[in-house]
């Protein structure tokens, strides 16, 4: 998918997400965020001055977000992560935000209520998209602006022997054992580790 299919998920399917900070005290800081507004590169969310977390961003001008979709059961949903450099755009946007979401209205009723509300933007960073529903499960990488990607999992070296007891262990079989070193299928693998525990040749390494 191209980012915007991510960032469209984002605001439309799970729109209220888990935002994680670092306070003063170098200590995590996590609360629930809507994502406002998005385009083909970004997103947008709201806070309002007085609040910590606004300070947060502020200082650290970082943030990770984590969101799933709704639906019965674990395996129908979608999850998107995402973590990367927030800017504050001021209340350029603001009316946009009030338009398009109406439910702020309601907490918001007057505009000058809406005074200590500014603006923030993740423009660049590494996000990643898991998709339950699919047999085997789906993982996607992606990044926002001009993030370089950092590659997670795992991978197979040339020790390995082809012995194919990474296989057997492997919950979603998403290790290509017809030729060697085995292959391991990064858009389906869930990142578990059982291979590189198992294999008697510490062919498996760690990204």
């Amino acid at each position: 998918m191209e980012i915007k299919e991510y960032l469209k998920i984002l605001k439309e399917e799970i729109h209220s997400t888990v935002f994680a900070t670092v306070d003063e005290n170098g200590l995590p800081q996590a609360r629930v965020i809507d994502i406002m507004l998005v385009d083909d590169k970004s997103l947008y969310f709201i806070t309002a001055k007085g609040k910590e977390f606004y300070h947060q961003l502020m200082n650290k001008k970082y943030v990770a977000i984590s969101g799933m979709t709704g639906g019965k059961g674990s395996l129908n949903k979608k999850a998107i992560s995402l973590r990367g450099k927030v800017k504050n755009v001021g209340q350029e946007l603001l009316d946009k935000v009030f338009e398009v979401n109406t439910y702020m209205c309601d907490i918001y009723p007057e505009k000058e209520s809406r005074m200590a509300l500014e603006v923030f933007q993740l423009y660049e960073g590494q996000g990643e998209y898991f998709d339950l529903s699919t047999k085997p499960i789906t993982r996607e990488a992606f990044t926002l602006g001009e993030a370089v990607e950092v590659k997670g999992g795992y991978f197979v070296t040339d020790k390995c022997r082809g012995c194919k007891i990474c296989y057997s262990k492997c919950p979603q079989k998403c290790i290509d054992i017809s030729v060697k070193p085995v292959v391991i299928k990064q858009e389906n693998c869930l990142h578990c580790g059982n291979c590189m525990s198992v294999c008697p040749f510490s062919a498996v390494e760690k990204r």
